[in-house]
């Protein structure tokens, strides 16, 4: 009996589903999402999925030691559409593998895993006007904004892995000129990352400005945000970005990022943060070129944060076939005055195959990597697949 209630019940749940699909619009294509609207005009739903399957292999060339492993690198769920006025649009991002949660495990998180995102809500209020209010990323280096799932490498740079700023929870205000030759952003923000349930504990806040340049126009499909020439631009493109950013009390050792900063009786030891980051891309014909420059300095404690400067260059060729070679050169000069990450080096050449542009790709690169004051030397190679939904 219980059984034939249930059965009864999946019944009507589906067939409530497919009278629901009936009245309503359902639409998709691959890499653009399960997309659903209202037949009223009332909202509009997208749901996605990506995952990356990644192979790090890594050669010390002092030890001789081989050390490899294999795992999922990102697994996320998308949602996204508007709500009543299609100038209302709402984000939210979910990460679901191990290697994306794993950050949040610290008392000002709640212990727990690190699952959310992004959670905005984007209001179009007036012309080439927008306010956002949530959780997103804050409009720092133009590499950390690129979507993983957009990257030309495997991998982001060591740059952005030491200096970037990262998600955050607050508001910003967004605006570009008339031709899209000029934009600019301001972000008010809580300057302690993502997912904090705990009250601020220093009162400091994180003020973000940006300012970008298009000289020749905007790219095609918004093609200043992702990585690889794959709109083949007939004509040069180019992208000039500058941001200042000033996190005040800081009190973790990379502002948004990074282990919470206590004293031997887990006080807080907070400090400001400045950052100031340039960067451009550009792209021709399947030749694209980005390279970004940050520098992060603190007030006191600076011995307990990361500071000093960072630069990267990378630039690729997309051909006919759709691979691409491309090659990328890092550096990270830390402040002499503290220990959190070293002076590095790294040298890189990639290779990447495009089946469905970003959305169903096989990328592979390897590495030569360098420490300074040490002998340590590393080989570094690396093979992923990205596929997304």
């Amino acid at each position: 009996m219980k059984f034939f209630k249930n059965v009864c019940f999946a019944l009507l749940l589906i067939a409530s589903f497919q009278s629901a699909i009936a009245q309503d619009t359902v639409s998709s294509t691959w890499g653009k999402r399960l997309q659903f609207v209202a037949q009223d005009s009332t909202f509009a739903f997208k749901f996605g999925f990506r995952f990356q399957t990644l192979y790090d292999g890594r050669y010390n060339l002092n030890t001789d030691v081989y050390e490899d492993a294999m795992m999922i690198r990102r697994s996320r769920l998308k949602f996204d559409g508007w709500a009543i006025d299609p100038k209302i649009v709402y984000k939210l991002e979910l990460a679901v593998s191990n290697r994306d949660q794993s950050s949040g495990h610290n008392a000002e998180s709640g212990n727990t895993a690190n699952i959310v995102l992004d959670a905005v809500v984007k209001w179009n209020f007036a012309d080439n006007w927008h306010v956002w209010w949530g959780q997103t990323k804050l409009p720092g280096n133009r590499e950390r904004v690129i979507s993983s799932q957009n990257l030309q490498f495997v991998d982001r740079s060591l740059v952005n892995a030491r200096f970037n700023l990262d998600r955050d929870v607050g508001v910003q205000l967004r605006h570009k000129s008339s031709n899209d030759k000029f934009r600019q952003i301001l972000a008010i923000s809580m300057g302690q990352g993502r997912n904090v349930t705990s009250r601020n504990p220093s009162e400091g806040y994180q003020i973000t400005g940006r300012m970008e340049f298009l000289p020749m126009g905007s790219f095609t499909g918004k093609g200043d945000y992702f990585g690889s020439d794959l709109k083949r631009e007939s004509t040069p493109k180019l992208s000039i970005g500058i941001t200042g950013d000033l996190n005040t009390n800081a009190v973790r050792s990379r502002g948004n990022l990074g282990g919470f900063v206590t004293d031997a009786s887990n006080a807080y030891l907070p400090s400001d943060l400045t950052s100031f980051i340039a960067d451009m891309m550009f792209k021709f014909n399947g030749i694209s070129a980005m390279s970004e420059f940050i520098k992060r300095s603190a007030g006191n404690n600076e011995s307990r944060y990361g500071t000093g400067t960072g630069f990267v260059f990378q630039a690729g060729y997309l051909f006919p076939s759709n691979w691409e070679l491309a090659s990328r050169f890092t550096t990270i000069d830390a402040d002499d005055s503290h220990a959190v990450f070293p002076d590095q080096k790294e040298y890189t050449l990639g290779v990447s195959r495009y089946i469905s542009g970003h959305d169903l790709k096989f990328q592979s690169d390897i590495s030569y990597q360098t420490f300074a004051g040490s002998d340590t030397e590393f080989l570094i190679f690396r093979f992923q697949t990205e596929i997304a939904l």
